[in-house]
């Protein structure tokens, strides 16, 4: 039996990051989330504005009956995997950059606005990628209607500072730092000592 562990997370008032519940389960299905959130009201959480996940419907359904009121945004780290599914690994990274500018906007109306530009940029050589794009928008810029500060704690599940889809591949991040040396075979052994 696999077991998986769930973590819920909150951004304060301030914006801080805080751990709210731990649970394992064996499937992610809706039960396991709908035990999880009932667990956290129970336990005193109120007050949830918004949720952010990726688009599995077992959560989402227990979102709607436990949380009712909040809105939902679609992890942007989770979507940008699935998006990028759709176009050609050649073109990934491309894809990847110009979708990472509509988080960049310095306010709600240039997000909207360069979600629509880049729907637009992509329409003709990647249709179904421009396609869900276009019907992610309401679920992926839910995070715009909420204050500018917070906008990186809430756009994606993922820790600030995290890697994300579409980032450097691990082995290309971080080139800056010393590299461990190599050790040299025939250093502190005797010259004249046959191995």
């Amino acid at each position: 039996m696999n077991v998986h562990a769930v973590i819920a997370t909150g951004v304060n008032g301030e914006g801080y990051r805080e751990v709210l519940g731990v649970d394992l389960v064996t499937s992610e299905d809706g039960v396991a989330w709908t035990q999880l959130l009932r667990d956290l009201v129970a336990r005193g959480l109120q007050g949830v504005q918004l949720v952010v996940s990726d688009a599995h419907p077992g959560l989402l359904e227990a979102v709607r009956a436990v949380l009712p009121g909040a809105s939902w945004q679609r992890c942007r780290t989770h979507f940008m995997g699935n998006l990028l599914t759709r176009v050609p690994r050649s073109a990934q990274s491309l894809v990847a950059t110009l979708v990472r500018t509509i988080f960049a906007q310095p306010d709600s109306a240039s997000t909207w606005a360069q979600h629509e530009r880049i729907v637009d940029q992509l329409t003709e050589r990647f249709p179904e990628a421009a396609a869900l794009l276009a019907d992610a928008a309401e679920d992926l810029l839910a995070f715009s209607s909420f204050p500018k500060e917070h906008w990186r704690q809430i756009w994606s599940n993922k820790p600030p500072g995290a890697a994300q889809q579409g980032d450097p591949p691990a082995d290309r991040r971080g080139r800056h730092l010393p590299r461990p040396r190599k050790r040299d075979p025939t250093r502190g052994r005797d010259p004249g000592r046959a191995t």
